[in-house]
């Protein structure tokens, strides 16, 4: 497709996943993304992702932004600062952060991913 991608149509079927057990920390940290876009080389990818209630250690090989549209998530690096984000709220992950996620409520999020 050409042209722009609305974000508020008919959603494409949605992968539903877990981080691997080894990384989850607490709750059950379940997640769905519906990827609304792929560029032709697959680094950058973009779409909605949301996630229940839990924690889970994450080492990111991509940057990431995400604007964050409901729930909160505490976002704590290895080096022990920790960020809280709420609805409306936006942040970037850069490639190479490692840390922990804590969804603390339901989360959903718009995300724009390259790698």
């Amino acid at each position: 497709m050409s042209g722009p991608i609305a974000f508020d149509g008919e959603l494409p079927p949605f992968v539903e996943y877990r981080p691997p057990a080894e990384r989850i920390l607490g709750g059950d940290p379940a997640q769905r993304a519906w990827n609304l876009h792929a560029s032709s080389d697959g680094r950058f990818n973009a779409g909605i992702w949301e996630c229940g209630v839990g924690r889970w250690r994450v080492v990111f090989t991509e940057t990431e932004f995400c604007h964050l549209l409901s729930g909160v998530i505490a976002v704590t690096g290895d080096d022990g600062t920790e960020r809280v984000f709420r609805a409306g709220d936006a942040f970037v992950s850069p490639a190479g952060f490692t840390g922990i996620w804590d969804v603390r409520e339901p989360a959903r999020k718009y995300y724009a991913i390259y790698e």
